[in-house]
């Protein structure tokens, strides 16, 4: 008798003649088993994924504000198409060196975090450190070999270009270029949003800068020293850029991911702000973010569920709706899946984008913690 019948019997007896004795031990293993499974057939397929996951019922997230490329719409979404599962969603504001922190400080409890979405740098080094547990997604194959792990511990979910926003309506010539914001029309009106030690889009922006300024995806330095620079001259100013400091013009000019920057356009159009996009010609950096089931996730199999989620044609196309490029973007423009309406919407750019290698991040990264503090003393 295979496997999969003979727990179907087991299933049907038990049900017949009430919880058996060794009930709560099963119910371990199949706990055990779905911390272990590296792809849906570990279940027999989605529908046994699907089952699994709804049996444990919730989903612990961290770090997804709702206006961040479509989050919002995409957690409701899931929890409309698995009504038995509830999202938990903890912190959307934080950032992921504070993910990482979670998955180690809450480490055997309920209220750990079960998946992530990390900037590239620290997806790598959460790996390195062993956090994440290797899981392929159904669409596995079509996740270009560059965006993702070998090994399934990470893979590339949704991108943008780092973007310069502007209110139009405060600034009466928007910056087009990283050299523009040098302009001392500027002062007191450049933010960031975060700080590039711990957050993956104000990495970005040093990175786009080091780009504009003879710096290399090697050598990051630049971008600090531009850094420096805006700040000595009174430009660059020490306030994280967020939907409400846009909102209230307190960042009138906003360094960020062009997904986030398009969407402010379309969120505060009606309330007194002309938010402008443009993507530096300068400093052309492009990323994607990444996705990672926590090792010791306190909901397995609910973890697994939503990155079949993300990855399915629904969950590609939510994140085009926010603007945002996703990683399946190629595979579906191919097979014509992709909504046409929005990919004609995203901000334009010329070129094909280049990345960074793991050991250039790694190298970036550690010269930020070094020296970008004391570049903005």
């Amino acid at each position: 008798m295979s496997v999969l019948l003979a727990t179907a019997v087991l299933t049907a007896l038990t049900a017949a003649c009430g919880a058996a004795p060794d009930e709560p031990a099963a119910a371990a293993k199949a706990g055990a088993d779905a911390k272990t499974a590296t792809s849906a057939a570990a279940f027999g397929g989605v529908e046994g994924l699907v089952a699994a996951a709804e049996k444990e019922g919730e989903l612990n997230v961290i770090a997804l504000p709702p206006d961040w490329a479509n989050y919002g719409e995409i957690i409701k979404a899931f929890e409309a198409k698995y009504p038995k599962i509830k999202i938990k969603s903890e912190n959307p504001d934080a950032s992921s060196s504070d993910e990482i922190a979670a998955v180690k400080s809450r480490k055997g409890q309920d209220r750990a975090p079960d998946v992530l979405d990390l900037g590239i740098a620290f997806a790598r080094s959460g790996a390195d450190e062993g956090l994440f547990a290797p899981y392929k997604v159904e669409a596995w194959d079509k996740i270009p070999a560059g965006q993702k792990d070998p090994e399934g511990r990470w893979y590339n979910d949704y991108g943008g270009y780092i973007s310069i926003g502007c209110d139009a309506r405060r600034i009466p010539v928007c910056p087009q270029t990283f050299a523009d914001l040098l302009k001392p029309e500027y002062k007191g009106k450049v933010a960031l949003n975060g700080n590039p030690t711990k957050s993956g889009s104000a990495f970005g922006g040093v990175y786009a800068a080091a780009l504009a300024n003879k710096g290399s995806f090697g050598d990051i330095q630049p971008g600090i020293d531009f850094f420096g620079q805006l700040k000595k001259s009174g430009n660059f100013i020490p306030v994280e850029s967020t939907p409400a400091t846009v909102e209230k013009g307190e960042t009138p000019i906003s360094i960020d991911w062009d997904y986030l920057n398009a969407g402010y356009a379309d969120q505060f159009k009606d309330k007194g702000v002309d938010w402008k996009v443009a993507v530096p010609a300068d400093g052309v950096y492009a990323q994607y973010y990444s996705q990672a089931i926590n090792k010791d996730a306190p909901h397995p199999a609910a973890a697994r569920l939503w990155m079949e989620f993300l990855y399915s044609t629904e969950g590609q196309n939510l994140w085009l709706k926010g603007y945002a490029r996703p990683v399946l973007l190629p595979a579906m423009t191919a097979d014509g899946t992709a909504d046409n309406g929005l990919v004609a919407k995203l901000p334009k750019v010329e070129g094909t984008p280049a990345f960074p290698a793991s050991a250039e991040l790694d190298k970036a990264k550690a010269t930020l913690a070094e020296k970008w503090d004391k570049a903005l003393s």
